[in-house]
């Protein structure tokens, strides 16, 4: 949700809530943690009603050529938004905002190395130890999906703000 009108008074309005699906912030927080890539939960403007924050990598691969960004499966955003302030339409509008994963979770838990389930394991063969570190790995997530936080301070130069590095507490909405 965003208070304001954008429509009636040509400012952007500031975000209220945002609505995250759990898995996606798993996803994101996981691949943060276990790779040298920066996945992030993005929200687009422009900045209305409820916003879905989608699962996001900064400067990946599959970079756009039109100084768009890749998705975290290499994918470009449809419409080559740029990231440094500008709008879709190269204008003045409000930048994307990218949001940590693990401002998004309570008590992050630290992620299950294979390492660690080998040793608890060792006595066990090959494709036991494998179904067990897939067990963990699957139960990490499911500790992180039930642990989405109600609410997250956003930069408020993102959300309508003046940029001054003020932040803002939103709502967040858990979906999934």
């Amino acid at each position: 949700m965003t208070d304001g009108d954008p429509e009636s008074s040509g400012a952007p309005g500031r975000i209220r809530s945002i609505a995250v699906h759990r898995d996606d912030v798993a996803t994101a927080l996981e691949a943060t943690l276990r790779s040298d890539r920066e996945v992030v939960l993005r929200v687009t403007p422009p900045f209305s009603g409820r916003m879905r924050a989608r699962l996001h990598s900064l400067g990946a691969v599959g970079e756009a050529d039109a100084g768009g960004e890749a998705d975290a499966n290499g994918e470009a955003d449809a419409g080559g938004e740029a990231d440094a302030g500008e709008g879709k339409d190269g204008g003045d509008g409000p930048a994307p905002i990218h949001v940590d994963p693990r401002d998004l979770v309570a008590d992050v838990p630290p992620y299950p190395e294979v390492d660690e389930t080998t040793t608890e394991h060792s006595d066990a063969d090959i494709e036991t130890r494998r179904k067990r570190h897939t067990e963990a790995v699957e139960s990490w997530r499911a500790r992180v999906r039930g642990s989405v936080v109600d609410s997250v301070e956003l930069d408020a130069g993102g959300s309508g703000g003046d940029g001054s590095g003020e932040t803002v507490e939103v709502d967040v909405a858990a979906l999934g």
